[in-house]
């Protein structure tokens, strides 16, 4: 591979740390588009939204389970079976209490991965959310995601 610049230093990486890098990134991450995909198929696994109760309140996604990140550690034996697959998910890329609850989770035993995107991405795609009053239909974000398709087709 060739050297390119970052900060004015050269830098180069083979392709086997390259190639393990994106390996276990994907390993750990998921995207909100192959969320929806597998909750629309009947999830094998628990979504767990680590946001606080206000945020919960203002909307989530319908069949997550409200779990925010500071009780994880004490309720999750009691509310998810050891073994079970766990994705998290918090506010958005900005955001990093969904990368701290999948630690958490980690740290327990879960199989875990973080919904890139978090919350954010999922309205911004157009995707419904579900508030104390019921499902709210999404409407999606010309500037974040294709609205002529079905998906993004990466």
């Amino acid at each position: 591979m060739s050297d390119c610049r970052l900060q004015g230093r050269p830098h180069s990486v083979d392709r086997m740390t390259a190639f393990a890098y994106f390996s276990a990134k994907l390993r750990f991450e998921t995207d909100v588009s192959d969320v929806h995909t597998a909750l629309e198929a009947g999830p094998s696994f628990v979504l767990v939204d680590s946001r606080g109760d206000e945020a919960w309140g203002q909307g989530r996604i319908a069949g997550a389970l409200h779990l925010p990140t500071r009780e994880i550690a004490r309720r999750a034996a009691v509310l998810i079976p050891q073994g079970t697959p766990i994705v998290t998910y918090c506010w958005g890329p900005a955001c990093n209490g969904a990368t701290r609850a999948a630690l958490e989770f980690a740290r327990l035993g879960y199989p875990v991965r973080e919904m890139i995107g978090g919350f954010e991405y999922w309205v911004r795609e157009g995707l419904a959310v579900e508030t104390d009053e019921g499902m709210r239909p999404g409407r999606p974000d010309p500037l974040t995601t294709v609205v002529a398709a079905v998906r993004c087709d990466c």
